[in-house]
């Protein structure tokens, strides 16, 4: 076996209590944590400037004293500055022996009094970007540690120098999946190391169990990438650099007996140029861009992935019928390109369907010495090297929620066998599912990890959660997933364009300066003017034509009246099918690519 250096220990603590006080001028934020050395700093109500250098001047006594839980940084708008606190937590678990923390609850505190000077079409576009804030406010799915950096996986985190642990956790991290990363600059600049906190958008997900006698625990930590961040529809494919929509780092974790075990899986929208823009059809025609960089995008991105994960496979469960049929095609003619990658392709819908889970043992015959070979990473009590995980497997179909999460759970139990083999708690001819209660804990901690993942992409629970739970498609699953299809169809509609639009501002895709266009001139049609106009139209000419048939036979002219209320209503909705894209919510800040 191999052997390499022991696993470092984190020397960076963070400030994990501190005191809001608030003054008339200014905000002054102060650590509460016993033998604090960290320095406190103030933040000005009018102007946003951060003074790190208060000591212990006396500014008074505060207008409104409270706890928060940590800074997230500040942004900048139009009129002022805006500083997201962490107002209350929920501890969920442990990693690496540190607490784990999700966010509760956050809130924007405002330093813009300048904003009453501002000209009327700034406050305008002041008030759209401050809506954008408050739908930031409660993102979903956020996490952190103050002693340690969740942006690593383990094997990354065992190779870290000795000198790097010792740094503040935002110089450990991986800036792939630092969701606050745009936000923490100033506090870097102002060097509050202590205040910086690096959060990851993701799932947490811990159980512990008995196995013959011996304790274990499993933990399940997925990291959101924020190069391509953004909603269902409107974030889709890849872009011109090869960083795709819904990129996600899962690991799974296996503690025993000193012995801990980390399994890499990824998932990511089909790394082509491609679209899928909302109308107000239940699901909208995908467009695959022809765009002559795309070999280079294809190219780019699983580049980037086998420096970062060794050799990849990239599983492609995509229909190979109508449109995801041709999106399925045109990557495969891609992947032909790059002889170096193996691509498989399993029709999940025709291969699973509603009959059984256990049909992807279809998949897995294919796969099995590819993940066999590229192994898991191990280390024991002494924190030495013993195994490394030397490639991945990447999962996608067209969300990469459902299907992927399905199909992710499934490769997770079969690496967790061999795991659980190797240690010794089962046999050769044991499995994890002849354990019931131990089996049900698992396959419960894949629902509700694919669950959180597909709040923050599509808005609703994940679909399929019964093949996961139940390996088949039960009565109540099925009402359960049409509920949330219908709940993500009135959110792609009516909801994600301001969604989007938020993630772009929070991430810093788009950065708010005077020099550029209003957002109301990047998209000149208001489509919340015009929705409830046609809404009012087609509902209250079914409505009219409804009531006047009911008196048809009192009153010969009623049936008149019916033709033509069904006719004006009949082409109500015919011009808001033919123009279903404007109708929609639809983002105002970024481009598409």
């Amino acid at each position: 076996m191999e052997e390499n250096k022991k696993s470092p220990s984190v020397g960076f603590k963070l400030c994990n209590q501190m005191q809001l006080e608030e003054f008339p001028d200014k905000f002054v934020i102060r650590s509460m944590d016993s033998e604090s050395h960290h320095q406190d700093f103030s933040i000005g109500r009018s102007d946003g400037i951060l003074n790190p250098q208060i000591g212990d001047d006396c500014f008074g006594t505060p207008i409104k004293v409270s706890t928060i839980f940590g800074i997230v940084g500040t942004i900048r708008l139009l009129a002022g500055t805006y500083i997201l606190v962490i107002t209350s937590r929920k501890e969920v678990g442990s990693y690496l022996g540190f607490p784990v923390f999700r966010v509760t609850s956050m809130k924007f505190l405002s330093c813009n009094t300048a904003l009453r000077l501002s000209a009327s079409q700034e406050k305008r576009d002041e008030a759209y970007f401050m809506s954008l804030l408050r739908t930031v406010e409660s993102t979903p799915g956020l996490y952190y540690s103050y002693e340690s950096d969740l942006t690593l996986n383990l094997q990354r985190t065992c190779k870290l120098t000795e000198g790097r642990t010792s740094k503040p956790l935002w110089k450990q991290a991986d800036p792939r999946f630092v969701w606050n990363k745009s936000l923490m600059e100033e506090l870097i600049e102002c060097k509050l190391d202590a205040f910086v906190i690096p959060l990851i958008q993701g799932s947490f997900q811990t159980v512990q169990f008995t196995l013959k006698n011996s304790p274990a625990k499993i933990t399940l930590i997925s990291r959101r990438c924020m190069r391509r961040l953004g909603t269902r529809m409107w974030r889709r494919g890849a872009n011109l650099e090869g960083a795709t929509a819904n990129f996600i780092e899962t690991e799974q974790l296996l503690e025993f007996e000193g012995f801990i075990f980390s399994f890499l899986q990824i998932r990511g929208s089909i790394p082509l140029l491609w679209e899928q823009i909302v109308d107000l059809s239940y699901k909208p025609q995908l467009k695959i861009i022809d765009h002559e960089e795309t070999p280079k995008v294809v190219e780019r991105h699983f580049y980037d992935l086998t420096q970062r994960y060794g050799e990849t496979i990239a599983v492609d469960l995509t229909d190979k019928h109508g449109d995801e049929g041709q999106l399925s095609m045109a990557f495969a003619a891609e992947m032909q390109k790059l002889p170096s990658l193996r691509y498989v392709s399993f029709d999940f819908h025709q291969c699973c369907g509603n009959a059984n889970f256990d049909n992807l043992q279809l998949l897995f015959d294919q796969i099995s010495d590819d993940v066999e070979k590229q192994r898991y990473f191990l280390i024991n009590s002494e924190g030495q090297i013993l195994l490394e995980q030397k490639g991945i497997t990447r999962v996608n179909c067209i969300d990469c929620l459902d299907r992927t999460n399905v199909t992710q759970s499934y490769l997770a139990r079969k690496v967790l066998n061999f795991q659980l083999h190797r240690v010794g708690l089962l046999s050769s001819t044991e499995c994890i599912s002849m354990y019931a209660d131990i089996y049900e804990k698992f396959k419960i901690l894949w629902v509700e990890h694919g669950d959180e993942i597909s709040l923050e992409y599509s808005g609703t629970h994940a679909l399929k959660g019964d093949l996961v739970r139940f390996g088949r498609q039960t009565v109540s699953g099925l009402i359960k997933d049409g509920m949330s299809a219908l709940s993500r169809y009135y959110l792609n509609n009516f909801h994600d364009g301001i969604r989007q639009d938020a993630m772009d501002l929070i991430s810093g895709q788009y950065t708010v300066s005077r020099s550029n266009p209003s957002p109301f001139e990047l998209n000149g049609f208001e489509s919340f003017s015009y929705l409830p106009v046609a809404s009012a139209l087609v509902v209250g000419g079914l409505t009219l034509t409804t009531f006047t048939l009911n008196q048809v036979g009192r009153h010969v002219h009623h049936f008149v009246s019916s033709i033509l209320w069904a006719g004006l209503t009949a082409g109500a909705v015919a011009v808001v099918k033919a123009n279903g894209r404007q109708f929609c919510s639809r983002p105002r800040l970024c481009h598409l690519l």
